[in-house]
């Protein structure tokens, strides 16, 4: 296990808004940011679109993520493919996963769901670590939240897992 390496990852799931209240269903983009704690440094950074099974994107979700069906379309891959990708480029199992809230059982219910193995063993949820640290145990609050208050600017639009993920690895640098 490779304990000065963290991969910060981000999903972006299809997703409605019905009478206010939004849902969300499978997975289309997964963007990863692998920082080195010891450098200090946002070293490795990746984007894939994943073709959902059965969902469609609906408008809201274009509106929200950027992420056009035309996109998925021509981008988009099997869940399967991308995660071997992830596990090629990233590492699996070897490596430690952090997100900002439970982005990895989202990821487990979809592998189950598809028959697919999760690519990691080994989760960090970045929330809860701030939240501890911040003495904040009991309010829930959004990673943006988070950034403005260790003075963190964001970077780029909110919603696409590429540069959530991008953000997330700076949050973590500041907190781990």
């Amino acid at each position: 296990m490779n304990f000065n390496r963290i991969v910060c990852f981000d999903l972006e799931m299809c997703c409605w808004n019905v009478d206010g209240k939004g849902t969300t269903g499978e997975i289309i983009e997964v963007g990863l940011a692998e920082i080195d704690l010891i450098k200090g440094e946002v070293v490795k950074r990746a984007q894939y679109y994943v073709k959902p099974e059965k969902d469609e994107i609906s408008k809201f979700c274009v509106e929200l993520t950027g992420i056009s069906p035309r996109k998925i379309e021509k981008q988009g891959r099997p869940l399967a493919d991308v995660l071997k990708s992830m596990i090629k480029n990233f590492g699996g199992t070897n490596k430690i996963y952090a997100a900002w809230g439970h982005d990895e059982q989202i990821l487990d219910a979809e592998c189950r769901a598809k028959g697919i193995e999760v690519p990691f063993s080994e989760f960090l949820n970045l929330a809860t670590i701030y939240r501890i640290k911040s003495r904040k145990k009991n309010e829930r609050m959004g990673q943006r939240k988070a950034m403005e208050e260790l003075d963190i600017e964001w970077e780029g639009r909110q919603h696409s897992g590429y540069v959530d993920a991008y953000n997330l690895a700076q949050l973590a640098l500041k907190i781990l």
